[in-house]
């Protein structure tokens, strides 16, 4: 995970040799470990390069990097397959050293549609002036764009700063395909051009007029100085997953087991659709393939060195370096157990729990001293976290936290427990008093969000960010104590509601319009997925330096899923808690999981209870007040605060 900025400017008097403040420290989170800046200066244009470091694979490489062309390169993502790179070598590197050899634009594109994992990234090749910028086909990693002074300067960074009108608006980079503009043409016409190259699938859809329609849908949000265009030559990147099997059952949809309806739902509910054997083998299929998503994205990492056989059962003061965002539902339940079959087993997991509590109570004299006792046998959490409602919950919490997703979390912690007795489970409980969300949200959070700016966002992203900082409480036989989860990748279930038909939107498309309904939802969620998802959580999650990893839009995952008919992923005739992510629930059923195999949907907002903290009668796609918020008192602290 990397901050990435490019500020450029074709007018000497709007030039500044430095970033804004309040951009660099928010790059800073992102890549704490190393910052290097970079100018490049024509007569026509100036160029200052921005990046910023968290170290997860290979050696150490400072961005930007540039060669003795000139050529200029920034990179925030993970290559995990389609392009080789060794254990012992940085991607930043291999992506460069291609780039650098590409003689032409196909060959440019013909690298990028290569590489399977999340990215972004920005490349200055001298020799054209031309400048590349893109994200991955899902978007799983941020870029925004940000267009001021009639065109005289523009700003491509990924994280915004807090904006103060309209004017100032950060707005994502679609992640529509790879555009670039041609800087000395800029400064000759005094207009932005942005030549889009679009991702394409080979499936014989009508592919001009999708284009055409993300040029204008682009074009739109732009301010008017700003052009998107097609490139000349018609190029475009190859999709990296197979178009999604739309096919229809031949006879008319019905439950093979229509009994189950008025059944009560137990393990041996699921276990009836596995004595199938064609729903077996696909079952089976599905879980090697995201067996090895996640094995890509838990052993992609340094490690300490190895322990000799003697001090394999010292696994007290072992630093996890993996954690998932877990609610202790389906998504996080399987994608813990997958972990748990790759991560050497003498490394603890993480399990981090956020709930939201609704009422402030009274906090016992008697515990803050326990907990300075407590101090030294394990990390303290950031001086952001909020003692007073952490340690109200851990006196009490029953009566505080118990939200839905904390019981279900720890139900989920016992299966798993069962399931592997020797791995150490790190279950952290994850306190948010309403003081502190309101504080932290105008002080940290509101900015990371936008330009997304819903009601949803806000739940959303700010319940990733307090799970994601990982700072509460670690729950064990002995107690509570305080533990902040240094763990660098973090691990989401985002994208399997979007590809099993997990939301109640699927279930009511379904019941209205069929499977073929139902069929035309899951491309439209999958197709939305980079705007409406996947570019706040990226911006959430880094703001803690830490890099966010989803396995289940690995691109063979994805592809894998996609091949299927809709109805060996789901069967919406049945009941809440069972027709939706079918699939995933059978899965779950033989990586030998239980009750958690049977949990309906719950949305993260609602399980951790923030959506009930401060207005009941929101909708979801109202527009949050509570994020147009600004202060400049609080920008000014937030300055000093890069840590």
């Amino acid at each position: 995970m990397c901050g990435i900025c490019c500020a450029v400017s074709f007018s000497v008097e709007h030039f500044s040799k430095d970033l804004k403040e309040d951009l660099l420290c928010n790059l800073k989170r992102r890549g704490p470990n190393s910052s290097k800046q970079l100018l490049r200066s024509s007569v026509n244009y100036q160029c200052l390069f921005s990046g910023h470091v968290l170290h997860l694979r290979g050696v150490l490489t400072a961005q930007p990097v540039e060669d003795e062309r000139g050529n200029v390169f920034l990179w925030n993502g993970e290559v995990f397959s389609g392009i080789k790179v060794e254990a012992e070598e940085n991607d930043t590197q291999i992506m460069f050293h291609y780039l650098s050899s590409c003689k032409n634009e196909s060959d440019i594109l013909s690298l990028f549609s290569k590489v399977q994992g999340p990215w972004s990234f920005i490349y200055y090749q001298a020799s054209s002036h031309s400048l590349w910028f893109g994200r991955d086909f899902f978007g799983r990693r941020s870029l925004l764009w940000h267009f001021s002074n009639l065109g005289k300067s523009f700003c491509l960074s990924s994280v915004g700063t807090q904006a103060s009108g309209v004017a100032d608006q950060w707005q994502e980079v679609p992640a529509s395909g790879i555009f670039r503009i041609d800087l000395k043409s800029v400064s000759i016409s005094q207009s932005v051009v942005l030549k889009l190259y679009p991702w394409k699938c080979n499936s014989g859809g009508d592919d001009i007029r999708e284009c055409v329609n993300s040029l204008t849908e682009i074009s739109a949000a732009l301010p008017t100085f700003v052009l998107v265009a097609a490139n000349e030559a018609k190029l475009y990147l190859k999709e990296p997953v197979v178009p999604l099997n739309m096919v229809l059952p031949q006879a008319a949809f019905e439950t093979h087991c229509s009994s189950i309806s008025r059944s009560p739902l137990t393990r041996e509910t699921l276990q009836v659709f596995l004595t199938d054997r064609h729903t077996k083998e696909v079952v089976q299929q599905f879980i090697d393939v995201l067996s090895i998503a996640v094995k890509r994205r838990v052993l992609c990492l340094p490690r300490d060195e190895k322990l000799t056989p003697g001090e394999v059962l010292k696994t007290s003061n072992r630093k996890a370096n993996v954690a998932v965002l877990f609610s202790g539902g389906i998504d996080s339940m399987v994608i813990a157990a997958l972990a748990d079959h790759h991560i050497p087993l003498d490394e603890p997991i993480d399990l981090l729990n956020v709930a939201f509590m609704t009422k402030e109570k009274t906090i016992p004299v008697n515990f803050n001293k326990k907990g300075r006792k407590q101090k030294n046998h394990c990390e303290m959490p950031s001086e952001e976290f909020s003692g007073s409602a952490a340690a109200a919950a851990a006196a009490s919490p029953g009566e505080q936290f118990s939200v839905p997703d904390r019981v279900t979390g720890r139900a989920g912690l016992k299966e798993l427990h069962a399931a592997s007795p020797s791995r150490t489970w790190n279950f952290v409980e994850i306190n948010v008093s309403l003081e502190e969300l309101q504080r932290l949200r105008r002080t940290r959070i509101s900015h990371l969000i936008q330009p997304l700016d819903t009601v949803l966002d806000d739940s959303i992203g700010c319940a990733v960010w307090f799970a994601s900082r990982g700072a509460g409480w670690l729950v064990t036989q002995d107690g509570a104590q305080p533990y902040h989860s240094r763990a660098k990748v973090v691990l989401t279930g985002i994208g399997a509601d979007e590809q099993l038909a997990g939301y109640s939107r699927h279930r009511a498309r379904f019941l209205t319009h069929g499977l073929e309904g139902l069929n035309e939802e899951i491309a439209m969620e999958l197709g939305r997925i980079s705007s409406r998802n996947l570019g706040r959580d990226d911006r959430v999650i880094s703001d803690h330096g830490k890099e966010a990893r989803f396995p289940f839009l690995d691109e063979n995952v994805v592809s894998f899923l996609n091949s299927l008919p809709v109805w060996e992923k789901a069967n919406l005739t049945l009941p809440r808690g069972i027709g939706e992510k079918l699939i995933l629930r059978l899965a779950a059923v033989e990586l030998g999981l239980t009750a958690s195999a049977l949990l309906p949907k719950r949305a993260m907002q609602f399980g951790s209870r923030i959506a009930k903290m401060e207005k009941n009668n929101e909708k979801a796609s109202d527009k949050c007040e509570r994020l147009q918020i600004i202060s400049l008192e609080n920008l000014s602290v937030e300055k000093l605060d890069i840590s």
